[in-house]
């Protein structure tokens, strides 16, 4: 097992991006730029928390986890446009926010973490 499967941040970040990659393959509606930029940015949540625990020296782990993060600040920028084209109801735009939410936080904690220490 590699050190980031055992984060709850990333397995966290593995069902956010699940459950959006099923929201896109059921959805009709969406365009294709705004379906490719939202399957992207929930991966890269994901992908960087990934490479960051791989990396040795404190402010390379940070980098990745704020790039992380600003992933998780992209997915809500998107669902937020797709609330306000109505392709997203407000319950599901809800349900994505404070899952986009959570993971900042967490980010932000351990981003924290490593300037601090």
């Amino acid at each position: 097992m590699f050190d980031f499967e055992k984060l709850d941040v990333y397995q966290k970040a593995k069902q956010f991006n699940k459950e959006v990659y099923s929201f896109l393959r059921n959805s009709k509606t969406i365009d294709s730029v705004s379906k490719n930029q939202l399957r992207r940015a929930s991966l890269s949540i994901m992908l960087n928390i990934a490479e960051g625990s791989s990396r040795f020296s404190k402010p390379d782990r940070r980098n990745f986890f704020v790039i992380s993060r600003g992933s998780a600040f992209e997915c809500a920028a998107v669902f937020d446009f797709l609330k306000d084209e109505t392709i997203l109801t407000e319950e599901e735009f809800k349900q994505f926010y404070l899952r986009a939410d959570e993971l900042s936080r967490m980010l932000f904690r351990m981003i924290g973490n490593l300037t601090n220490n």
